[in-house]
């Protein structure tokens, strides 16, 4: 069921999702947490899409913020909000609210959003592109528990990265670290299996990706070890290998979809390991709204190793990383956005 209103207001919107309800036949409300998307309209159709399907593992209330960019001087004088209830099989498993803010109204979104959260529920804001600096300083980004990025939708992904680590506040991520989760867990089973002293780890992956970086840092962080970030074709990580006293680690994957684990005196072995669609990624951080330590911790590892004035070394390769048993004959020169470093130990 679909509702559109035009020059509303919030109180209207309010009774619009009452009335919805109530003629489907769902007066109750079963929703977990208020979904808050700052996109625009280029964006909002994949980001709904997105979080509808998210809501089906998380009931929601979605409200997406499009703000309205006015051409004349007198039209953002004038404040208006148009808004669209949907609910029922049109908004997933939860009740979705798209508002469009006009003229003034554009700078004061939080205004319209406080009173359409549902009372006594988390609340995530998520910007599918073009989020602030701070999130957790921006209007709306203050009224969440957690605050989702997605530094691989910026202009300078890499940069973006420094930027994260020095505004970072508890409760904020980026998908670019959704991302890697299946890659940091393979690899933590794998010492695992193989329990040995790691003393280096090289990462692979297309240039301008942020996941690539953050598992760098992740590596060099918890490992304490020098990493080493290499370039390849993609798509997106292409291969992590971590030298051991007991022999080499490698998890290749070469075509975005399976992956190859190899260890020292054990056969190797096909993996899952697929790169997933965004709905599946939001899901995910939707599962847990307290801070993550492990993200903040990695994050600074980068942006503190830059401003110690340590080398980036990028290094293209041709092969995968379960072939490169030889080093590469020649280094790139040093990487000006990679802050996944070769970095000494702790």
């Amino acid at each position: 069921m679909k509702i559109d209103l035009t020059e509303t207001t919030s109180s209207k919107i309010n009774q619009a999702l009452v009335s919805a309800r109530r003629a489907i036949g769902t007066p109750a409300i079963g929703m977990v947490l208020t979904l808050v998307i700052v996109t625009d309209e280029e964006n909002a159709y994949d980001a709904l899409k997105s979080a509808g399907d998210a809501s089906r593992e998380h009931p929601s209330r979605i409200i997406a913020v499009i703000k309205r960019v006015s051409r004349s001087p007198r039209a953002r004088r004038d404040a208006r909000l148009d808004a669209e209830v949907r609910v029922g099989s049109d908004a997933g498993t939860g009740e979705t609210v798209v508002l469009r803010l006009h003229g003034e109204l554009a700078n004061h979104a939080q205004s319209v959003v406080l009173p359409l959260l549902l009372p006594d529920a988390p609340v995530v804001v998520w910007w599918p592109e073009d989020a602030p600096a701070d999130p957790a300083k921006d209007p709306l980004g203050a009224l969440a528990q957690r605050r989702i990025t997605d530094t691989y939708s910026a202009e300078h992904p890499i940069e973006e990265l420094a930027v994260r680590a020095a505004t970072y506040s508890p409760g904020s991520t980026d998908l670019a670290w959704t991302r890697i989760t299946p890659w940091r867990s393979m690899l933590a089973a794998a010492l695992d299996q193989q329990p040995a002293e790691v003393i280096a780890a090289t990462v692979e992956g297309e240039s301008d990706n942020p996941s690539c970086e953050l598992l760098a840092m992740w590596l060099a962080d918890r490992l304490g070890v020098p990493v080493e970030r290499t370039l390849s074709q993609g798509p997106g990580l292409t291969a992590v290998r971590m030298e051991t006293k007991n022999g080499v680690i490698v998890l290749d994957r070469a075509d975005g979809s399976l992956a190859t684990l190899s260890m020292q005196n054990q056969p190797d072995r096909a993996v899952a390991l697929k790169r997933r669609d965004t709905s599946e990624l939001l899901a995910e951080e939707l599962r847990r709204l307290d801070p993550d330590n492990t993200y903040a911790s990695a994050v600074k590892f980068g942006v503190d190793k830059l401003h110690a004035g340590g080398e980036v070394t990028a290094k293209p390769v041709e092969g995968a990383a379960a072939k490169a048993d030889k080093a590469p004959e020649a280094k790139a020169p040093a990487a000006k956005k990679a802050p996944a470093k070769k970095a000494a130990s702790k």
